[in-house]
């Protein structure tokens, strides 16, 4: 059985060079690249596609693409030719341009698993580009049969954490489920609100992050199928007095799979101060595991008090009056988009004017949804201490009262709870046209 040695993330070999002021002709491809067995339909969500990619610019000509299988691995890989390729499972050549990529062109010689191969078994293949020139470039890639499949402990909420301003901890615990070794591995993670108390030594932190988001990468870590490993000391991560829901996320991979086809690791930032971010070993700890990591959110021992005010108009009946009912949060916690402006208008009165988006340039709508009889107005976002008015006009009618009212919305997780308004009262309040004018 042929075994996968060290690799680097990406191999291009070049064999010619350009002229002044022209790129150099090239031929990159994934140096490590995993295969499914034969027939097998499970692994890696979210896999990074194989990438094939050759340059020798866009004047006219012919340039060939060659894909070759060693002897001895015929029983570990085969070719299949697509797009108008000719040639065996083991050796394969088409016709391609100066700008050639299997992701977008039709010609593709795919590597796939041999039937019976097992797990574990590997094989190079050789890509040959011969240029217009006739000059030819290799590339070659080991192409592994099975996964690495690399999972991160992820609890999906808490619903009794601390009072704001407390510290949070939680260790990074990843574990192997897939059928070959994880060696290398990624780590990506994020922070909300008041970032990380300590920020480790071989983690990088990119700028535009503001420090809330930690890159690190383990290249000579080595995680068999079935090991779990913990990275320590556990994170450590501050709250605000402000907070009431904080969230934190893990997103794992192996270092030669890459984060993912639709994922990408944000490059730069400097080195932290802390200690170092190390791995070890450990007895198998029990989930919710995510594979490719997940985010964890916690509520804290707070609450945000919302109120709406009373509005009155004065006014004869077919008088227009313009006025704006105001929401608040007098605090202490930041609870997000928590609240729904209902206001249901006082019989009588008609509707002339309402809040209005634009929601395509130049293009308007009205903002806030309507039944018939009510209005109901997502408030949005509140900081402690902040207010947002909704400007409405209407004619009056005969004196009477209507109500305005803060709802709950609809839950976005598990773990929202909403305000943990502690005075309803408040979030209650009339709309009237008085008797005597």
């Amino acid at each position: 059985m042929r075994r996968l040695a060290a690799a680097v993330l990406l191999a291009a070999s070049l064999t010619a060079c350009a002229g002044d002021g022209e790129e150099p002709p090239s031929l990159t491809a994934p140096a490590v690249f995993y295969l499914r067995p034969q027939g097998d339909k499970a692994g890696v969500q979210d896999k990074m596609p194989y990438e094939l990619k050759a340059e020798d610019g866009d004047e006219p000509g012919v340039r060939t693409l060659a894909a070759d299988v060693p002897k001895d691995a015929r029983d570990t890989v085969v070719i299949r030719k697509y797009g108008g390729c000719k040639g065996s499972s083991a050796h394969v050549t088409c016709e391609v341009d100066g700008d050639y990529s299997n992701w977008a062109d039709a010609p593709r010689a795919k590597v796939v698993a041999a039937e019976g191969a097992e797990v574990g078994d590997s094989a190079i293949v050789t890509y040959t580009y011969t240029t217009k020139d006739g000059k030819k470039l290799t590339a070659r890639t080991r192409f592994v049969v099975g996964e690495p499949v690399v999972e991160a402990l992820a609890p999906e909420y808490e619903k009794d954490g601390p009072r704001p301003g407390a510290e949070l901890t939680d260790s990074v615990v990843v574990r192997n489920t897939g059928e070959v070794p994880v060696r290398g591995l990624g780590l990506e993670l994020s922070a909300s609100n008041g970032g990380f108390a300590e920020k480790y030594s071989n983690c990088r932190y990119p700028s535009f992050s503001r420090g809330y988001r930690a890159v690190c990468e383990f290249p000579g870590l080595t995680i068999d199928p079935g090991q779990t490993v913990t990275l320590r000391p556990a994170i450590r991560l501050r709250t605000k007095k402000s907070d009431m829901y904080v969230s934190y996320g893990k997103d794992v991979w192996a270092l030669d799979m890459g984060p993912g086809h639709y994922k990408t690791s944000p490059k730069g930032g400097d080195f932290g101060d802390g200690p170092e971010l190390r791995p070890e070993t450990v007895e198998a700890v029990k989930g919710p595991y995510v594979g490719g990591g997940g985010s964890t959110y916690v509520v804290l021992d707070s609450y945000a008090d919302y109120e709406v005010s009373d509005v009155t108009l004065v006014g004869e009946p077919g008088d227009r009056r313009t006025f704006e009912i105001t929401v608040r949060n007098n605090g202490p916690a930041d609870a997000g988009a928590a609240a729904e402006l209902v206001f249901s208008p006082p019989f009588g009165t008609a509707m002339v004017k309402q809040p209005m988006e634009e929601i395509d340039e130049d293009v308007y709508q009205e903002y806030c949804e309507s039944n018939g009889f009510a209005y109901t107005c997502a408030v949005g976002d509140l900081d402690p201490g902040d207010s947002r008015s909704f400007e409405f006009t209407m004619t009056l009618g005969e004196p009477g009262e209507g109500t305005l009212s803060l709802e709950e919305p609809d839950p976005t997780g598990p773990w929202d709870v909403g305000r943990r308004d502690p005075d309803p009262d408040n979030d209650e309040a009339v709309i009237r046209v008085p008797g005597e004018r």
